[in-house]
């Protein structure tokens, strides 16, 4: 039997939604799990990462694996996993999600699924620390979480890009911006008046996307609480978000924690990422562009 897993990208904060709002994004990586009786566990990589990542039992995605095992208080006999990864590494778009969603998920089909989806998200959730992108990624769409007496509630919102697609750009830059060092520049403490501030646009953002109305997207998706302190750190940066919004992007942010932008359009215009793209190299970066979609559809397991 082999297990086949399909895990998205996603972009989280969108602006204002900081460690609250995420979407799920049409950029998939996959794996395939057999279970085997050799005691061993061989991953193999093509894609992102290749020859880079881990391939032993330091791989998230063979950490996660074992997690459900050990929680599921079964022997592991031996696994392989072969992955094919689309997302690139620590660029602001999820990759760290999507390899514990792999794990967990590929390891839960073959014990026979003991946990349901509710408990992996679950899971995935307290591994992370913040579902931002762990629950996009694995409900697809737009998804807005909480923490409720100490426990995580993430819901699918409804949002015409689900239906029909917005276009996506996204931009990154050959910049290394980890996410631990991302998240200890920022303030302990926030004036009230920048709280207020990404409140309301938070509302007008999940508003816009419900509604496809691109003309408040670009009003809303604007921060107070964290693209101030990042932007300066990463070259170019703010040169290619003015760049892309003058190229006719309606709105333009840091994707996650950054490096990478994410621009928003009605339609595919190759004009936006270039015009992002030469404001990284003019600050001395080279950078990748990625034409996508928005994905309605969140992590996926099949027996193939």
């Amino acid at each position: 039997m082999k297990i086949h897993v399909k895990v998205p990208a996603t972009t989280a904060n969108l602006g204002p939604g900081f460690d609250a709002l995420g979407l799920a994004l049409d950029l998939w990586n996959e794996a395939d799990f057999v279970a085997t009786d050799d005691r061993q566990i061989t991953l193999t990589i093509a894609g992102e990462g290749e020859g880079k990542l881990p391939t032993d039992a330091n791989n998230p995605i063979v950490e996660a694996a074992l997690q459900v095992y050990d929680l599921a208080k079964k022997p592991c006999s031996g696994i392989r996993i072969h992955c094919i990864n689309r997302v690139p590494l620590s660029s602001g778009l999820g990759s760290s999600s999507t390899a514990m969603l792999t794990g967990l998920l590929g390891a839960n089909a073959l014990l026979g699924n003991p946990f349901n989806d509710e408990e992996i998200l679950k899971l995935a959730i307290e591994n992370e620390g913040h579902p931002d992108n762990v629950a996009p990624a694995m409900l697809g769409g737009l998804v807005a979480s909480i923490v409720y007496e100490g426990r995580v509630i993430s819901i699918k919102l409804p949002a015409r890009a689900n239906r029909s697609p917005m276009h996506v750009t996204i931009v990154l830059p050959d910049f290394d911006f980890p996410t631990r060092q991302a998240r200890a520049i920022l303030p302990k403490q926030v004036d009230r008046k920048d709280a207020i501030y990404n409140i309301s646009r938070a509302v007008m953002v999940t508003e816009a996307l419900r509604t496809g109305d691109l003309d408040l997207l670009g009003k809303a998706m604007t921060d107070a609480l964290h693209q101030p302190y990042r932007l300066p750190l990463i070259p170019g940066a703010q040169a290619a978000m003015e760049a892309g919004r003058h190229a006719g992007a309606a709105a333009v942010a840091l994707s996650g924690a950054g490096p990478s932008l994410i621009a928003f359009s009605s339609k595919q215009d190759p004009n936006i990422g270039h015009s992002m793209q030469r404001a990284f190299e003019a600050a001395g970066l080279s950078a990748r562009i990625f034409e996508l979609s928005t994905s309605y559809e969140g992590a996926e397991v099949m027996i193939v």
